[in-house]
């Protein structure tokens, strides 16, 4: 395998964190290397962690930095080969036949065919990022159709031929962990956990992609957050939570209205699950910023 070292500019791991940063995403040193590594040696790189901690935006972020098109292809239970692929516009070929009364028509031809997010990436390699969101929520037939994907960047339509890439795609994939995935599409992966930044991080975090929030602001409401996420919720709030509740609090406190109160009224931009606002009402004060009023 060729090692290719500067991908789209970028040199080295610190270069790419750097990168990422300039475009909004706060990337820890680990991330920066293991993504780094999967651009660099022409692998997939695949990206797990709970809900929330930022595995679709660190994806978006690296096709932002390296000037890319993300082809997003978003996975669910029951998705099948001709959503990922492509398939013929039936109705099309029907009305082409029509038209045409006698005369021969070539029904697979370019403008009968509708690609989907696969062929895409095989089509313009160069100057796309296939993001293969939540593999982990299809089924394990549809994930050996990705390895095979994986394994050869081709695609062959019977009607028509092969399509290969001339170059590796650049491929994320995102995985919430809800199932195991398959060892041999691991293998072919650069693999890396994705967890709640730490307090100093998040804050950063909030401050970058909010910047009506103060740093005191900041700093209280992802406190907040930590111990929220410590209590047995159903749906813990994740990062772009934590920005959204501070931006939140923060307009209606702009509006007069005291620090506890804001948060209090805000809770809906946390905390999104019936169930969760009920085992936290009785405790709020406690898990609420600690704000002067």
């Amino acid at each position: 395998m060729a090692v290719r070292g500067v991908i789209d500019g970028i040199a080295s791991p610190d270069e790419l964190r750097r990168a990422l940063e300039g475009a909004q995403y706060l990337a820890g040193e680990d991330l920066a290397v293991a993504a780094y590594l999967a651009l660099a040696l022409g692998k997939p790189l695949l990206l797990e962690g709970v809900p929330g901690v930022g595995k679709t935006e660190a994806a978006k972020a690296i096709g932002a930095v390296l000037t890319r098109r993300v082809i997003r292809l978003q996975c669910y239970e029951g998705i099948d080969a001709s959503v990922a692929l492509y398939e013929w516009n039936f109705p099309r070929q029907m009305l082409a036949i029509r038209q045409a009364g006698e005369a021969w028509v070539n029904l697979y031809g370019d403008e009968f065919l509708m690609s989907r997010p696969l062929l895409d990436s095989l089509r313009d390699p160069a100057a796309s990022l296939l993001l293969v969101d939540e593999i982990d929520r299809s089924d394990h037939e549809f994930e050996a159709f990705l390895l095979e994907y994986l394994s050869d960047f081709t695609i062959s339509i019977p009607e028509t031929g092969t399509v290969r890439a001339a170059v590796h795609p650049v491929v994320v994939l995102t995985s919430n962990r809800t199932r195991e995935l398959h060892e041999a599409l691991r293998r072919r992966c650069v693999y890396h956990w994705i967890d709640y930044p730490d307090a100093e991080l998040e804050a950063r975090i909030v401050m970058a992609r909010a910047s009506t929030v103060a740093h005191e602001t900041a700093r209280a409401v992802v406190a907040s957050v930590t111990r929220m996420r410590a209590e047995p919720l159903v749906k813990p709030p994740g990062i772009s939570e934590t920005v959204e509740w501070a931006e939140a609090a923060t307009l209606l406190r702009s509006q007069g209205m005291p620090w506890p109160d804001a948060f209090r009224r805000a809770i809906g931009v946390a905390i999104k699950d019936m169930d969760d606002q009920a085992y936290l009402d009785p405790q709020l004060d406690r898990v609420l910023p600690a704000m002067a009023a």
